[in-house]
C-alpha cells in the first residue's frame, strides 16, 4: 500500500511538474523601452495570444535606464526575456557576446525574406557584422529623429508679414540647418499666447545618449562619417574633418541662441514637455512620439506640423529604431520564433502601422497611399531613405560615453573648441580600437 501511495505521489507530482512546465512555455516576456509604441505592441499582441494561445508578458524600461537594465540582463545571462527589442548599437554585442540567436536558419526554413522589408533597417537592425547576410533580429520598429513645430504659430500672418521682410523668405519648415536656427532665433523670446516662448528643444543630455543623437543630426546634415574608408577605423581627418567642425559648431550656436533656459541636460521627455507646455516654437525627437503628439489635445491636431531633419550639405537623419530578437538564455526559443514569424506578416505589419508602431516591412512603406495615412508619414519615409546610425560595434557603450563626455563638454560646459573636442574624441575612440586590437 505504502508503495502504491508512493507511486501515485510521484505519479501526481511527476503530472503537476509536466502541467507546469507546459504552463510556463505558454507565456513569453518581451523586453522593451517604456514609450508610446510598447503600448502599440501590447494591444497587437492580444492577436498573437488569439491565435497561438500564448500569453503575452511584457517588461518595459524607461529609456533612460534601458540600456543599463538589459545589457546587464544580458550580460550576466539572464532569463527574464525571451524576445528582446534592442537597441540598433547592440547588435554587433549581441552577436559577438552570444545573447542573441542568429536567425538565418529559421528564416530560410520559414520563407522570411529580409527583401520585403527596407534595407536601411534590415542593415542597422538586423546584420552583424554590418552589411552581411547574417541575421540577428528582425527589424521591427522603424525610427529616426525628427521635428514638430507649431503650425498655428507659423500661419499667424502678422508673423509671416515679419519674417518675410527680416529673411525673404516664407515662414515655412526649414529645408536646411541654418533655416532652422533662423526661424528659431525669430521666435526665441517672442511672446506668445501672453507668454514669453523660445525657439527649439533640441538633445543636450549627457547620462545616456542624449547629446550625441542630436548632434548628430547636425553632424549628419554636413556629411559626417566615423571612419574612411568604412569599417577601416581610420578616423584622422574624418571624424575631425572642417564639415564635422562646421556641424559642431553650428549645433552649439543653435543650443545657445535658442533653447529655453536651464537646458542643459535634455533629451526625450524634456522636448516632449516643452513642447506640449508651449514653451518652444520648434523640437526634435524620435517619429516614435509623433502619432501621440498628433493626438494631443493642447497642442496636436491643426496646431501641430512636422518635417523631416534639415539637410546641409546632404539630406541625413539619425537613425533610431529597434530590432527584435530572441534571447539565447531564453527557454522559449521555439515559441519565441512562433512570435517573430507571426509578427513578420505583411497584415501584422499593417496593423502594427496603424496602431502607433513604426512598421519596416515593404508592405506597408510602399504602399501607394502610405505617404496619407498619417501627417508624418511622409516624412518617415523620406528620414529612413537617408538615415545613419551610430557605431554598432560590441563596445559601443564605451564609444558612446566618450562622445557623450566631449559633446557636453564643449557644447554645454563651453569647454574649447569644435575642433579640440573632436581631436579628443579621436584619441579616445583609438584607445578603444586598439584594446580591442581593431588598430
Amino acid at each position: 500500500m505504502k508503495k502504491l501511495l508512493s507511486l501515485l505521489i510521484l505519479s501526481t507530482a511527476i503530472s503537476f511538474g509536466g502541467a507546469s512546465g507546459k504552463a510556463q512555455a505558454e507565456e513569453l516576456t518581451l523586453c522593451w523601452a517604456a514609450w508610446d509604441p510598447a503600448n502599440a505592441l501590447v494591444e497587437l499582441s492580444k492577436d498573437f495570444t488569439a491565435e497561438s494561445g500564448i500569453d503575452m508578458k511584457f517588461e518595459f524600461v524607461p529609456w533612460p535606464n534601458f540600456a543599463d537594465r538589459m545589457l546587464n540582463e544580458l550580460n550576466s545571462g539572464g532569463k527574464l526575456c525571451d524576445l528582446i527589442i534592442g537597441d540598433s548599437q547592440w547588435i554587433g554585442g549581441g552577436a559577438e557576446n552570444g545573447h542573441y540567436i542568429k536567425l538565418n536558419d529559421f528564416f530560410d526554413a520559414e520563407g522570411i525574406s529580409m527583401d520585403d522589408f527596407a534595407p536601411a533597417t534590415v542593415y542597422a537592425y538586423s546584420t552583424w557584422p554590418k552589411g552581411t547576410p547574417n541575421y540577428w533580429a528582425l527589424p521591427a520598429m522603424g525610427d529616426a529623429n525628427g521635428w514638430f513645430y507649431r503650425k498655428d504659430w507659423f500661419s499667424k500672418p502678422e508673423l509671416q508679414a515679419e519674417f518675410k521682410e527680416k529673411y525673404g523668405r516664407d515662414l515655412a519648415p526649414p529645408k536646411t540647418q541654418l533655416e532652422l536656427k533662423d526661424i528659431a532665433e525669430f521666435f526665441q523670446e517672442r511672446e506668445m499666447d501672453g507668454k514669453k516662448v523660445y525657439g527649439a528643444a533640441i538633445f543636450t543630455e549627457r547620462g545616456s545618449e542624449g547629446i550625441t543623437m542630436g548632434a548628430t543630426g547636425a553632424l549628419y546634415a554636413w556629411d559626417f562619417a566615423y571612419d574612411d574608408p568604412p569599417g577601416s577605423y581610420q578616423m584622422e581627418g574624418v571624424v575631425n574633418s572642417d564639415n564635422a567642425v562646421e556641424a559642431l559648431e553650428f549645433y552649439k550656436e543653435l543650443y545657445q541662441c535658442c533653447t529655453p533656459p536651464g537646458y542643459t541636460d535634455s533629451y526625450m521627455q524634456e522636448s516632449l514637455d516643452a513642447f506640449k507646455s508651449g514653451q518652444v516654437a520648434m523640437a526634435m525627437n524620435w517619429f516614435a512620439f509623433f502619432p501621440g503628439l498628433y493626438k494631443d489635445p493642447q497642442v496636436g491636431g491643426d496646431k501641430i506640423g512636422f518635417f523631416v531633419n534639415p539637410g546641409q550639405k546632404v539630406e541625413a537623419s539619425t537613425l533610431g529604431g529597434q530590432g527584435i530578437s530572441v534571447v539565447s538564455y531564453s527557454e522559449k526559443q521555439e515559441q519565441s520564433l512562433q512570435y517573430i514569424k507571426w509578427f513578420a506578416q505583411p497584415e501584422v505589419q499593417k496593423k502594427w502601422w496603424s496602431l502607433g508602431g513604426y512598421s519596416c516591412h515593404n508592405a506597408v512603406l510602399n504602399d501607394p497611399g502610405f505617404a496619407d495615412t498619417a501627417p508624418f508619414a511622409a516624412d518617415f519615409l523620406n528620414a529612413m531613405g537617408g538615415v545613419r546610425d551610430f557605431w554598432q560595434e560590441p563596445v559601443y557603450a564605451e564609444l558612446l560615453l566618450a562622445m557623450q563626455k566631449r559633446l557636453h563638454d564643449y557644447i554645454v560646459a563651453d569647454q574649447g573648441t569644435a575642433k579640440e573636442a573632436l581631436d579628443k574624441l579621436i584619441e579616445d575612440w583609438t584607445e578603444v580600437f586598439q584594446d580591442e586590437g581593431k588598430l
